[in-house]
């Protein structure tokens, strides 16, 4: 009898945890934090937007092998992203003042058609909560984000786009009722 109250207590504990976790990221709206673009300009963060279709924010610097290899991957498949989902891609920088120059001959030199933004105090990292780089999140068409995958690993970038694939599928349904 102990035994089986004990298994249902944590079946409730698990349950109750993971849809917490699940909620909550559905429910987080993006951070308000000012960060910079490429031509110097100041943005705030919670302007980021997509018409109101999804959107994706990496973090990455121009020291990172595995952010170079993430960018260059999604760069290789965006315009079929964009054709299909229309999503847009934010790529914010957490170099500092003295290296954040690196960033626009960088993306230049790569000829990448992602937005470029320059975070470079790290205040929408710590923000944003993101520890290690390079750091992905998702983002719906109102501005609260969804999905978020730390590190990378060749192929993962299939992950980002299937995600914004369901919040479109989702939205078109919800839509349709």
């Amino acid at each position: 009898m102990k035994k089986n109250v004990l298994s249902i207590l944590l079946c409730v504990i698990c349950c109750i945890a993971f849809g917490q976790e699940k909620l909550g990221n559905r429910l987080m709206p993006l951070p308000s934090v000012d960060i910079k673009t490429l031509g110097g300009s100041s943005i705030n963060t919670k302007d980021l937007q997509n018409e109101g279709k999804p959107f994706i924010i990496c973090f990455f610097a121009t020291w990172c092998k595995p952010c170079m290899t993430e960018l260059k991957n999604i760069s290789d498949e965006y315009e079929d992203w964009q054709d299909e989902t229309g999503v847009k891609i934010y790529a914010v920088s957490i170099d500092d003042s003295r290296s954040s120059g690196k960033v626009a001959p960088l993306v230049k030199g790569q000829g990448w058609d992602f937005e470029f933004l320059l975070d470079e105090n790290s205040d929408f990292k710590r923000a944003m909560n993101v520890n290690d780089i390079p750091h992905t999140f998702v983002v719906d068409g109102e501005g609260n984000i969804v999905w978020q995958h730390a590190s990378y690993a060749p192929g993962v970038e299939q992950e980002y786009i299937n995600v914004v694939r369901n919040i479109l599928s989702n939205s078109s349904q919800s839509k349709t009722e």
